[in-house]
C-alpha cells in the first residue's frame, strides 16, 4: 500500500510540472494582424493563452525590438512578416526570429519615430487572448489644419480650372472676326454690384462649416456580420467614403472622417475627433442587427439624459457601447478628462439640436426604405456625448436579415442612402445656420 501511494504522489508530482511546463511555454500563437492608419498601426498577436512580451525603441535605424518570452518560434507569427504593406505609414517592414531558446524577437523597422503603447486584452466575443501594440506617431497632424489645408488646395484646383477654360475660351474668341461692340451697360443702381467679367466657381468662403462622419467599429472590430458574411465595419466604411465626398463638394463644407480605412478607434476618441476639429455636427453610421432575422428597417438615435426611449433604443446602446471591449482599448491610458466628458457633459441643447439633425435625416432615409421606428429614438450611446456638437447615430438597416443585407451590398442602394443622407445634413443647416462659432480663414 506505500509503495503504491509513493507511486500515485510521484506520478502527481510529475503531473503538476507537466502542467507548470505547459503554463510556461506552451502558449501557441492563434493569429497575427496588421492594422495600417494615418492615425496610427496596430499589431495583434493572438494566443490561446497570455504572452509575456517587452519591447524598446533604437534608433539610427529606428526600430521598435519585441521580445515575446517563454515562446518558440511559429509558422503563425512568421506571417505577420507578409502583412507588411507598402503604404503603411509606419512600418517598413518586420522580422523574426528565435532571439534565445525560449525568447521569440520580433524586429519591426520603422519609417517615422512612434510612440508604442503595449497592453493586453482578455478573451472576448471570437478572440483568445490578445497583446497589442499601438503605433503612434510622435508629432500628430493637427486635423482642424489639416481640414483647413485641404479646402483650400481644393479652392486652388478650382479656380485653376476655371482659368484653364477662360483661357480656351478666350483663344477660341480671338481665332473668330470680332463682333460689334455691345452698348454700354447702365449705371449699376446704389447697392447693386458694377458689371464684371462672369463670376468663376471659386467663392469666397468665411465660415468652414465642418460635419463629422463616424464610420462605426473598424479593424478589430467587425461589428455585426450578415448572414452572407458582409461585415458592418466594411459596408459603413464604404457609405461614410461616397458621404464625404458628396458633402465635401458642398462649397464651404469639409468633413472629417473618424476613420477613413479599416482600422480601431474608441468610442471616446470618436468623441474627441469630432470635438477637436470642432464639428458642427456628427453622424454615426452603423447597420443593425438582431437576433431575429426578420427585424428590418432603418433607424435614427440621438443622445437621451434621462433614459432610453424603448427597450430596444436600451438595447441598441448596450451594444454598440460595447464595441470598446471587442475593438481593444488601452484602458491605462484614457484621459480621465475626457471619460468624465462622456458621462456627464451631455447639455439639453445638445440635444435639442441632434433631434433636430435626426427628424431631417430620418425624413430623407425614409423615402430610400424602409424605417424600422417612425420616430427618433433615444439612448445613452457613447458615442453621441460631445456636449457641444448635434450628435446622431444612423442605424442604416438591418445587416443581420437577407434582404436588407442584399440591399447593403448593392452599390445603387448606398448612393440613394448616400443622398438621402447629404440632404437631410444639406436641410439641417438650411434651417439652423452655424453661426455661433465664427470660423474665419
Amino acid at each position: 500500500m506505500t509503495t503504491r501511494r509513493t507511486a500515485l504522489a510521484r506520478a502527481g508530482q510529475l503531473v503538476l510540472l507537466l502542467c507548470g511546463h505547459e503554463l510556461a511555454y506552451g502558449a501557441s500563437i492563434v493569429a497575427v494582424r496588421l492594422w495600417p492608419a494615418s492615425d496610427y498601426t496596430r499589431v495583434t498577436i493572438e494566443s490561446d493563452a497570455p504572452l509575456n512580451a517587452r519591447h524598446f525603441m533604437t534608433a539610427d535605424p529606428t526600430r521598435l525590438v519585441v521580445d515575446l518570452e517563454a515562446l518558440e518560434l511559429s509558422s503563425a507569427l512568421r506571417e505577420l512578416v507578409a502583412q507588411v504593406r507598402a503604404d503603411d505609414p509606419y512600418i517598413a517592414g518586420v522580422r523574426v526570429g528565435q532571439f534565445q531558446p525560449r525568447t521569440v524577437r520580433l524586429v519591426i523597422d520603422l519609417k517615422h519615430p512612434v510612440a508604442p503603447q503595449q497592453f493586453t486584452l482578455a478573451p472576448v466575443a471570437a478572440y483568445q487572448h490578445r497583446l497589442v501594440f499601438d503605433l503612434y506617431p510622435t508629432e500628430p497632424v493637427d486635423p482642424l489644419l489639416a481640414l483647413i489645408r485641404d479646402k483650400e488646395r481644393a479652392e486652388g484646383e478650382a479656380a485653376k480650372a476655371v482659368q484653364d477654360a477662360l483661357g480656351d475660351f478666350i483663344g477660341q474668341v480671338g481665332r473668330v472676326a470680332p463682333a460689334p461692340a455691345p452698348p454700354a451697360p447702365p449705371a449699376s443702381a446704389p447697392g447693386a454690384p458694377a458689371g464684371r467679367a462672369p463670376a468663376t466657381a471659386q467663392q469666397r468662403i468665411d465660415r468652414l462649416v465642418i460635419v463629422a462622419i463616424d464610420p462605426g467599429h473598424g479593424g478589430e472590430d467587425p461589428g455585426a456580420i450578415g448572414p452572407t458574411g458582409l461585415r458592418e465595419k466594411d459596408v459603413v466604411l464604404a457609405v461614410a467614403r461616397q458621404l464625404r465626398d458628396k458633402l465635401d463638394a458642398v462649397p464651404g463644407m469639409r468633413v472629417m472622417m473618424t476613420r477613413d480605412a479599416d482600422f480601431f478607434v474608441p468610442l471616446h476618441e470618436r468623441v474627441r475627433k469630432a470635438r477637436r476639429v470642432q464639428a458642427d455636427l456628427l453622424v454615426s453610421i452603423h447597420a443593425d442587427a438582431f437576433f431575429r432575422p426578420e427585424a428590418r428597417g432603418a433607424s435614427v438615435f440621438a443622445l437621451s439624459a434621462n433614459g432610453a426611449s424603448s427597450a430596444a433604443a436600451r438595447w441598441m446602446a448596450n451594444k454598440e457601447n460595447a464595441a470598446d471591449v471587442v475593438g481593444g482599448v488601452n484602458v491605462a491610458v484614457k484621459d480621465t478628462q475626457v471619460l468624465r466628458a462622456m458621462l456627464d457633459m451631455s447639455t439639453s441643447a445638445q440635444i435639442k439640436d441632434s433631434l433636430k439633425l435626426g427628424n431631417e435625416v430620418l425624413s430623407r432615409i425614409g423615402s430610400v426604405g424602409r424605417l424600422h421606428k417612425p420616430r427618433v429614438e433615444q439612448a445613452g450611446f457613447a458615442v453621441l456625448k460631445a456636449p457641444d456638437v448635434p450628435s446622431i447615430l444612423v442605424e442604416t438597416a438591418f445587416i443581420s436579415n437577407p434582404e436588407e443585407e442584399a440591399k447593403l451590398r448593392d452599390p445603387r442602394y448606398q448612393a440613394e442612402l448616400v443622398d438621402a443622407l447629404a440632404a437631410g445634413i444639406r436641410r439641417y443647416f438650411a434651417k439652423n445656420p452655424p453661426l455661433a462659432r465664427q470660423r474665419t480663414l
